[in-house]
């Protein structure tokens, strides 16, 4: 009996083993987990997280991967150019692209990129800042998310969502009761900017994509933890930088997306700006630039670096 009850007990924990060593996949809400990859300096900013390798398997789409990895589907297909969306080659490796330098408007609180599809929740801690990573869906043509300065000032556990004048149709319910249907998933954080929120969704494939009305959208997880962590009052900054540039730490990076609004011109000339408000006193190889400007891959490439003597260590709160 006792050799059944030994046996019965290693198979569950190899059971339990194999499933973890399978799944090579994020499940968690938010990115970067690793606290030392997610703080950065006050002053200077920096690159949070880091990117993974993923091989794909049988029957995999990218947004699948993206989806389970918790990435928005526009981060995954942009760092991983040739890749074909529905049939991606299996067996090929393909970056998570996980890692990325901060806004340059970062400050406690949150800072929305529509370049880039993501939401950046930053708090103080010690004399750092932490920074959680949360991969979003935006406005459409005509519908675009809109910039600027607001805060938080509503929070609804289970909304109601109505359907919208400019949406209504006949064969279709005006109203949506709170459940798996509803548009808005199970939490709304509604803006200062009246009839804009961040909220959830029950199109998960919609995440990285420009598919709302304006709002702002997040899976279900995260949107479920964003809600934990954030409060009335809480400062909302939306901004639309497809090039960021981080001089911290000895190494100058450069992160580039695709600029869809068509804003910039001359995206080079956006970078060496960037670059040179940086205050970076090396000379960045130029070819690397332009590589980097032209693929837009939307990843953090370090183009230049120095020599740092001592790196002061970040000073952290004590944990609760």
């Amino acid at each position: 009996m006792l050799k059944q009850t030994t046996l019965l007990r290693l198979f569950i924990a190899l059971v339990i083993l194999s499933a973890v060593l399978c799944s090579s996949l994020s499940v968690y809400a938010w990115y970067p987990r690793l606290e030392s990859e997610a703080l950065v300096r006050p002053d200077t900013g920096g690159v949070v997280g880091s990117n993974r390798p993923y091989v794909i398997g049988n029957d995999e789409t990218l947004m699948e991967v993206a989806r389970r990895g918790h990435l928005g589907f526009s981060a995954l297909m942009n760092a991983n150019p040739g890749q074909d969306e529905w049939l991606p080659q299996v067996g090929s490796e393909v970056i998570l692209p996980y890692a990325a330098v901060v806004p340059a408007t970062f400050k406690p609180g949150i800072t929305v990129n529509l370049a880039e599809f993501r939401l950046y929740l930053v708090e103080q801690q010690g004399e750092a800042y932490r920074v959680r990573i949360y991969p979003i869906g935006l406005g459409r043509d005509g519908w675009l998310s809109p910039e600027g300065t607001y805060r938080i000032a509503e929070m609804i556990e289970d909304p109601i969502w109505t359907r919208p004048e400019t949406m209504r149709d006949p064969n279709l319910p005006s109203i949506i009761e709170a459940g798996p249907d509803n548009p808005l998933g199970r939490y709304w954080l509604g803006l200062s900017l009246p009839g804009y929120g961040i909220h959830g969704t029950n199109r998960p494939f919609g995440i990285g994509r420009r598919v709302s009305h304006g709002c702002i959208r997040l899976y279900a997880a995260d949107i479920e933890d964003l809600a934990r962590r954030v409060k009335r009052g809480t400062p909302v900054t939306i901004v639309y930088q497809p090039v960021k540039v981080s001089a911290a730490e000895g190494q100058l990076v450069v992160e580039v997306h695709p600029d869809y609004l068509e804003r910039l011109g001359d995206v080079e000339k956006e970078v060496t700006a960037r670059l040179a408000k940086a205050g970076w006193q090396g000379l960045p190889d130029a070819a690397l630039v332009r590589k980097v400007v032209n693929e837009a891959k939307g990843i953090p490439v370090v183009i230049d670096q120095v020599e740092v003597s001592s790196k002061q260590p970040l000073s952290e709160a004590p944990k609760s």
